[in-house]
């Protein structure tokens, strides 16, 4: 996956969450997303999604500019990814299965027999198939993000992007929803992008790290170099901070 944002700026109220926002990653299998909570990389994932609209700069994924001032254009445009959040957004009245099934049809327009053999595929394989008529209200957080993680990869997207996707679990939960992530991306050679504050998973997955503070590119490169040669004052805080704990 190629990835290039040039001049991204994003602004609530007087506020930049992303502030003339420039970086690049031109081969990468594996993007994280590392930095103080509020720094913006919510707001950036948000934007490669086509769901947030910037005002001003371009982003172009894989070569193609994305089409902010298209909705039509844009809505295809989404389709190619797969997002998974940290607060799980299923649908709280339907059930397991059909919060997979739903955009499958609605979206991507396949046949219910087609949407549901997709669906317990993917029920299988997450090893949730006996929770598939369950609601949301009954599944646990580990088992609900299981379910969010089927939702965005039942659709075949070109990248995964995911925002803190352990960040309301217990460390039990944490750990499983991880390797459940590397194993399905190393598998399937899907490419991701992750926000995350798990930096030994970050390190352990990814190939390319972007540390994101006040909006800005502080610093970016190899996940090996910039983890152990820090360029940058700030990520040298960051990590030595981390690590204490």
């Amino acid at each position: 996956m190629k990835l290039e944002i040039d001049q991204v700026t994003k602004a609530y109220g007087t506020t930049r969450a992303l502030d003339r926002f420039t970086a690049s990653a031109l081969h990468t299998q594996g993007l994280c997303l590392i930095g103080p909570s509020g720094g913006g990389k919510s707001t950036l994932l948000r934007v490669l999604a086509g769901l947030t609209l910037p005002d001003s700069g371009d982003v172009a994924i894989d070569g193609r500019r994305l089409p902010y001032e298209s909705e039509a254009t844009l809505r295809k445009r989404r389709r190619q990814f797969g997002v998974v959040f940290q607060s799980y957004n299923l649908f709280p009245h339907l059930s397991a299965r059909d919060n997979i099934t739903l955009p499958l049809r609605k979206v991507f327009g396949k046949a219910n027999e087609e949407s549901d053999a997709i669906a317990d595929h993917w029920l299988d394989r997450l090893d949730m198939r006996q929770h598939a008529e369950r609601k949301p209200s009954a599944l646990s957080g580990g088992q609900r993000q299981r379910i969010a993680v089927a939702r965005a990869i039942a659709v075949e997207p070109e990248a995964l992007l995911m925002d803190e996707p352990t960040s309301a679990l217990d460390p039990e939960m944490t750990v499983e929803i991880l390797e459940l992530i590397r194993d399905l991306t190393q598998s399937h050679g899907i490419a991701f992008v992750l926000a995350t504050h798990e930096l030994r998973f970050a390190r352990a997955v990814g190939d390319q790290v972007w540390f994101i503070a006040n909006g800005q590119n502080v610093e970016s490169g190899p996940m090996k170099t910039a983890f152990d040669q820090p360029q940058t004052p700030q990520l040298q805080r960051f990590l030595e901070k981390l690590s204490a704990f």
